[in-house]
């Protein structure tokens, strides 16, 4: 009797996460392909050398995920960009750590930011299916980056917001805050040094979402700790726990 290629009811596995590679050095592409094929779950369709190629390639082959060279021959990857962003998800992949295009990458669309240098084969893959699964993923130094300027911005918020009707007053916030009066609250209320760092990030405005990806913990990982910030602070929301770590309630 002939034997069916899965068991009886189990669903065959879903279809390889299709990838387009852009970089304008033959070796990289070479490399990146070799890597990204080797998984089951994942195929490189097409190559570019350009973002014109990349963009053109995507339309052709409608890839799941575009990783993209920052800095290419002709039609850079910045410029291509919000082009292809609307094609497929898309990760940089690039040896620009610079701050600045960071963070203009993350305004145009990117969903990750991985520097070369910062990751091996394992999290460059693990990467892929990521941000092919709607996760943002970056290398280290794309997150302080991109932290820093997502720290700006909420301080700027934070101190309209929070500025009451009453002179000589000036809230802190974590940007700004001093180490020994961060290390103070860290005390004060028990928390480790993660329920610190992660009550920093959900005081800029971070969503459980974007605090998983900056400290590459699960979605999950951040609600349990979350859980315990509130209980050690005596809140019940965000609001709360960030006027009470910010010493404004």
């Amino acid at each position: 009797m002939p034997q069916h290629p899965f068991p009886e009811h189990a669903e065959p596995p879903p279809p390889a996460l299709r990838v387009l590679v852009a970089d304008d050095n033959p070796v990289i592409r070479a490399g990146l392909t070799a890597v990204l094929s080797a998984p089951d779950d994942l195929t490189v369709v097409a190559e570019a050398e350009d973002g014109r190629t990349a963009y053109e390639a995507a339309l052709r082959h409608r890839p799941d995920v575009i990783l993209l060279d920052v800095r290419m021959p002709g039609v850079d990857g910045m410029a291509a960009l919000p082009h292809l962003v609307g094609l497929a998800p898309v990760m940089m992949l690039t040896y620009s750590d610079e701050t600045a295009l960071v963070q203009e990458a993350v305004r145009l669309g990117a969903a990750g930011y991985l520097v070369h240098g910062e990751f091996t084969t394992a999290q460059l893959t693990q990467a892929v299916r990521d941000v092919g699964a709607g996760r943002p993923h970056f290398t280290p130094t794309a997150t302080k980056a991109l932290l820093a300027h997502i720290r700006n911005a909420a301080t700027a918020h934070l101190q309209e917001e929070l500025t009451p009707p009453r002179e000589n007053f000036s809230p802190q916030t974590p940007s700004h805050m001093q180490p020994d009066v961060r290390q103070s609250n860290q005390s004060r209320f028990q928390l480790s040094g993660r329920e610190a760092e992660i009550m920093d990030l959900i005081a800029t405005g971070l969503d459980n979402r974007q605090i998983a990806a900056v400290c590459f913990i699960s979605e999950k990982t951040v609600k349990n700790h979350i859980n315990r910030i509130f209980a050690k602070l005596h809140t019940t929301t965000r609001a709360q726990a960030t006027a009470k770590w910010l010493g404004v309630s």
